[in-house]
């Protein structure tokens, strides 16, 4: 029996450090697995913050297309400034201009920036790529072999299909008087006269936010915070009288002119404030000029969405009127002092990118010659 127990005692002595070595080994894989999850989830990190920038700048690029070269070379100007103000592994992140591409169609083929300007009455879409960037591999350079990890992304944003609810539109008013074809290219009363009132007291002045002149003066400086849509599913009130003072306060500051109760920081100029100057002249930079002091300006200030409204939806007065459709117009000139004449507006004739909006398929027919950016990819 003691030999037994003493064959027992040699066998296990025998075992003794093994259950230290699986410890170790088990402790040594679970750090491992700790390590690359770390690591993995750094990468998904960069990845993610590669991708916001490139969703940006092509988001970005899009919104500067307009049926020209000048909006292809925009386009690329803006798509590698955007990119510019991202910051990525405490680095800033750049893109070349050749990593902009340009095409027709959303499967391509896609193209430079020469060549796209030649088309560029067609061009759609804008395709950002961002160069490989270095990712540093903490715990898992081992099993890659490598102690970074290259990284890159891509976005595509292009035009929207024809839009027919729109959003950042301004309370003024286009009539269509169903004799002559409302023509782009043309310019356009928006708000009438002292003396050429669409019906009595009424100078198609909209009243969206509130019956007070400030929300007139608010809605034309920085648009109205609203969406409608196109068709007999949204109407309005009028607001009877001319409003010099708060259409003329409202139009200006998108030429860079203030009164004590708008902002520059809210309502900021155009980059452009040429006036007299056509679309066509203000698009291509024809005619420049900056705006005065020194002013910030954003680039399509003077482009506007403004409803188009039936001749017949306006009565005496205040009243209730429903949108037909919707056009962008270009303001050609800021409003002199008094109450002044005719307020114009040109309608353009391209289609342009221009505020925000969607598609309802059970809604009004778009309007051809305007789109939102979307991003697609």
């Amino acid at each position: 029996m003691r030999r037994t127990i003493e064959k027992r005692d040699k066998a296990r002595n025998g075992e003794r450090g093994s259950i230290l070595a699986i410890s170790a080994f088990g402790m040594l894989s679970f750090l491992l697995a700790v390590g690359l999850c770390v690591d993995i989830s750094h990468f998904y990190l960069a990845k993610t913050e590669l991708q916001n920038a490139a969703d940006a700048s092509a988001l970005a690029a899009a919104a500067a297309l307009n049926a020209a070269p000048s909006g292809i070379t925009t386009a690329a100007d803006r798509a590698v400034q955007m990119m510019n103000n991202y910051e990525f592994n405490n680095t800033g992140v750049t893109i070349p201009r050749a990593n902009v591409q340009f095409a027709v169609n959303f499967d391509g083929p896609y193209v430079d920036e020469g060549s796209a300007k030649g088309n560029a009455k067609n061009i759609r879409f804008v395709r950002v790529k961002t160069a490989d960037a270095p990712i540093k591999v903490f715990f898992a350079s081992i099993a890659l072999n490598a102690s970074d990890v290259p990284l890159a992304a891509e976005a595509t944003a292009g035009m929207s299909v024809p839009p027919n609810s729109f959003c950042d539109w301004i309370p003024l008013s286009v009539i269509d008087d169903n004799v002559s074809t409302i023509l782009p290219g043309q310019t356009y009363v928006i708000r009438g006269a002292p003396q050429n009132s669409v019906s009595p007291g009424n100078y198609q002045v909209l009243a969206v936010s509130g019956r007070g002149g400030s929300d007139v003066r608010e809605g034309i400086a920085s648009g109205v915070d609203e969406c409608a849509e196109a068709g007999a599913t949204y109407s309005i009130d009028t607001k009877p009288g001319v409003n010099s003072g708060p259409v003329r306060a409202g139009i200006n500051t998108r030429f860079g002119e203030y009164d004590s109760q708008l902002d520059p920081e809210r309502q900021p100029p155009d980059t452009n404030v040429c006036e007299d100057c056509t679309y066509a002249e203000y698009r291509d930079g024809l005619k420049f000029q900056a705006p005065s002091r020194g002013l910030q300006g954003v680039p399509g200030r003077r482009i506007v969405i403004i409803p188009i409204i039936k001749i017949s939806e306006y009565d005496n007065g205040r009243n209730i009127v429903r949108f037909d459709r919707f056009g962008a117009f270009f303001l050609r000139k800021r409003i002199g002092g008094g109450n002044g004449g005719d307020l114009e507006a040109e309608y353009i004739e391209d289609r342009v990118v221009v505020g925000r909006g969607g598609y309802n398929p059970n809604g009004a027919p778009g309007n051809a010659l305007m789109a939102v950016p979307v991003l697609y990819k």
